[in-house]
């Protein structure tokens, strides 16, 4: 099963890396499980509530973060 969500989250980890935040620091502030974080670094799909609370914890907007896969 493809569980490719079509759109790349390559965006979020550079900013992940420009904050000095970790992917573990990223799911404790968003209030995410770290598979959901692991999800995104393979560009797999995870729910919206879980792309909210993401966008909500590093204050930014969703465009911030991801990219649709072309």
């Amino acid at each position: 099963m493809n569980r490719d969500s079509g759109f790349s989250f390559r965006k979020l980890f550079i900013m992940l890396l420009d904050r000095r935040i970790s992917q573990a620091e990223l799911a404790e502030k968003a209030g995410v499980s770290q598979t959901s974080i692991s999800r995104l670094k393979n560009n797999e799909a995870i729910s919206m509530k879980s792309l909210h609370k993401i966008c909500n914890a590093l204050e930014c907007r969703i465009e911030d973060i991801m990219e649709n896969q072309e």
